[in-house]
């Protein structure tokens, strides 16, 4: 047998190769046993010559064999024993060397292979993506990628100048999933996939589960180690594991990085910056928690993060993977929480990301009536295909994981749970059942809620749900869908359409702040005042109210006393604080000038104090979700627009009074829990916030006169447009 033909490979094998279309380059490239040692074999198209350099220098000349693949024998050496390197020389002169691929065996093992077939890899994202690591003895970075109908994919960055040839893929069976160990390379490198598709077109993908991206417009993902940040905040989360949210306070900040604030020269603050901020502005308005709008990759400012392209990478705009860990690490341990939005519901049509990932619809369903959403232009994940429930259950737990954020606010939760969400009659397909539910999105939900609880205490999901859904905060074992929050966003468009009416018109509208005792126990509730309501012609909060200047501040911070003084938890967006006039807009930061102007600086300092006063007052969150946590002294005093009702949590007791009309009323008589003094703790309508000063001043004292069904009562004086806290001073 000649040298020669110990070197071939099949004919055929090679041009696959050469045209990217072979399943398992390295059945051909790499080290293979041979008659008399081992035949090494590497591939580059444009070379002129090649050789092997040995881990001593000495080199060894390769013969070409065809279609660009380079061979020569190596005597008495088993594969995986030999330590080389490969030289390719070009017709101009110039030279590439590299230690070749193709020698390593895979870095994905087949539990792992087995465990992603059954959907079921907790730690998906510790296989698949890129991963710095040494293997078989050499750095490099491994790299997986789950494309099933492929017919070959591709590996292509700097480190081989972009050029899909060069990198093949080895496929692992039946799992779908391609992989390659590249060595020489490290932490900071771009690559993308080059997918062949099974329709026969070539599509250059990032990783979805690339930890870092090139920021926008650029699109490559970046190789990283998401794994070594030196976290401080051990404390933090050890508390939290014990900590019971259902009974503490909990008042979330939310904001959009892009557009909270601003260097002077307009750009964006980094997340180190941020979080120093933050820090400083949460003590102060008694923000115990942030909730960031969706941080993932996104191409788009305008999408505000919610048309996700990189789930598992923190948006390049603000720093790097470590700087976003920073962030969330400065916020611990001031001992505020991190919530993080996610979207799972819908992804964008960017050709660079999920959309036909191998040239079929992989991430998204099939079926346009169940895998193309109407009103958004997007596309909706195939939550039936376990494959794709485990790239979303692992990616939830990769946050929480990663970065130790503390919950998830789940965007858009209604758009999953029904089959008819937006579709008219003969545009969508019932369930098994014959229902408009969708089961499957109901199972990956209740799978997320479960993991995420199972594996992270103290950590906790809230659902954007916007309908009437049962059982949404109920746990699975009880047939709930297992979050442990959901938004009231009834309360939210009730109370704002009746703090919207003129005062005069309000008694025709009193219902509106009555409807929720009706349903405030079916599930544990946020209460926001969000993004949403605060653009696309909406108007901001203060914008909203009705009447004169004095007014509409009169009547924000009656709307915030009534917000902070029901049972539930509270949200309230950026820009709030500052009585903003003007829509909430990503592209410029918020008017912080205002803080200077005396009735905007009024409305920033009664949330500084009602913050105080919540956090203070263990009557106004303990008791949250308990049956005596909350009771009306008087819902139907419509002709006055007055409403009055009692808190209480911790064995505290409070009450809240709300005068929404512009009309004092001076001896107004109100039933009380308990004879004795009782105080304000907080006067909306105080001079200090900007309001005209009337009130109570050093308190009422309540007899035991019985009224409005109460033991006792007292006679007070209620501010126009005003809301009141009350509590027993104990005299």
């Amino acid at each position: 047998m000649t040298t020669a033909t110990v070197l071939q490979a099949p004919d055929q094998e090679l041009a696959r190769l050469a045209r990217g279309e072979h399943h398992d380059p390295h059945a051909i490239l790499g080290v293979h046993p041979a008659v008399g040692g081992s035949v090494v074999r590497a591939f580059h198209p444009d070379a002129s010559a090649a050789e092997l350099v040995a881990s001593n220098g000495d080199t060894a000349p390769m013969e070409a064999i065809g279609h660009g693949v380079w061979a020569a024998l190596v005597d008495e050496l088993a594969p995986g024993q030999f330590t080389y390197r490969v030289r390719f020389t070009f017709a101009d002169g110039n030279t590439w060397e590299r230690e070749d691929p193709y020698r390593f065996g895979p870095t994905v093992g087949e539990v792992d292979l087995h465990l992603i077939g059954e959907g079921t890899h907790e730690r998906l994202y510790d296989i698949l993506g890129a991963h710095p690591r040494t293997h078989e003895g050499a750095p490099g970075v491994s790299f997986a990628v789950w494309a099933p109908n492929a017919r070959s994919v591709r590996i292509v960055g700097d480190f081989d100048r972009w050029d899909g040839r060069l990198l093949p893929m080895r496929s692992m069976g039946s799992s779908g999933v391609w992989e390659l160990f590249v060595p020489g390379i490290g932490v900071g490198e771009l690559y993308k996939f080059e997918i062949l598709g099974a329709d026969g077109k070539l599509r250059l993908k990032a990783d979805p589960f690339a930890f870092a991206m090139q920021v926008r417009p650029e699109t490559a993902s970046r190789v990283w180690d998401a794994s070594v940040f030196p976290w401080t905040d051990a404390d933090w989360m050890e508390r939290r594991a014990s900590h019971d949210p259902y009974r503490s306070p909990m008042a979330t900040y939310e904001i959009h990085l892009g557009s909270w604030i601003r260097n002077d020269d307009g750009s964006w603050l980094g997340y180190r910056q941020a979080a120093e901020k933050l820090v400083t502005h949460c003590r102060r308005f008694g923000f115990t928690h942030v909730e960031l709008l969706p941080v993932a990759e996104h191409p788009f400012d305008g999408s505000w993060g919610y048309q996700v392209t990189g789930y598992y990478a923190p948006t390049s705009r603000f720093g790097n993977p470590d700087d976003f860990a920073a962030m969330v690490d400065t916020l611990h341990g001031a001992g505020i929480g991190v919530i993080v939005d996610w979207v799972p519901a819908h992804f964008p049509t960017d050709d660079f990301a999920l959309r036909m990932f191998d040239g079929t619809p992989l991430y998204e369903h099939a079926d346009p009536q169940r895998g193309k959403h109407p009103d958004w232009g997007t596309l909706i994940f195939d939550f039936g295909r376990a494959e794709v429930r485990n790239f979303l259950v692992a990616n939830a737990l990769f946050w929480f994981d990663r970065y130790h954020i503390d919950g998830l606010r789940v965007d858009a939760v209604a758009s999953m749970l029904y089959l008819d969400y937006s579709r008219k009659k003969g545009q969508w397909t019932p369930n098994i059942h014959g229902g408009r539910e969708n089961l499957e999105a109901m199972a990956f939900l209740r799978e997320t809620n479960e993991r995420v609880y199972g594996l992270f205490p103290g950590a906790m999901t809230i659902a954007e749900e916007s309908t009437a859904f049962p059982g949404i905060t109920r746990p699975t074992y009880l047939g709930g869908i297992g979050f442990g929050f959901k938004w009231d966003l009834g309360w939210m468009h009730d109370t704002l359409e009746y703090f919207s009416e003129d005062p005069v018109h309000r008694r025709f509208h009193h219902d509106k702040l009555t409807f929720r005792g009706l349903y405030a126990g079916t599930e544990h509730f946020v209460l926001p005042l969000s993004h949403d309501e605060v653009v696309h012609g909406k108007a901001s909060l203060l914008r909203k109210m009705p009447g004169d200047d004095w007014q509409r501040f009169a009547n924000l911070r009656a709307l915030l006393v009534n917000m902070w003084g029901q049972p539930g938890k509270k949200l309230l967006f950026m820009g709030a604080e500052l009585a903003m006039w003007e829509e909430w807009s990503h592209d410029r930061a918020l008017p912080w000038e205002l803080l200077d102007a005396p009735m905007h600086g009024g409305v920033a300092r009664f949330l500084t104090d009602l913050g105080q006063v919540y956090g203070s007052t263990p009557a106004l969150w303990a008791g949250d979700h308990e049956a005596d946590g909350f009771a009306w002294i008087d819902a139907a005093d419509v002709e006055a627009s007055v409403y009055s009702w009692i808190r209480r949590g911790a064995g505290e007791v409070a009450v809240v009074v709300l005068n929404v009309t512009p009309v004092p009323r001076t001896d107004y008589r109100l039933g009380l829990p308990v004879a004795g003094r009782w105080a304000e703790a907080i006067n909306s309508d105080s001079e200090h916030y900007g309001g005209s000063n009337m009130g109570n001043l050093g308190g009422v004292v309540a007899t035991d006169a019985d009224w409005h069904g109460q033991p006792a009562s007292a006679v007070l004086t209620l501010p126009p447009l005003s809301g009141l806290i009350l509590r027993p001073t104990g005299e």
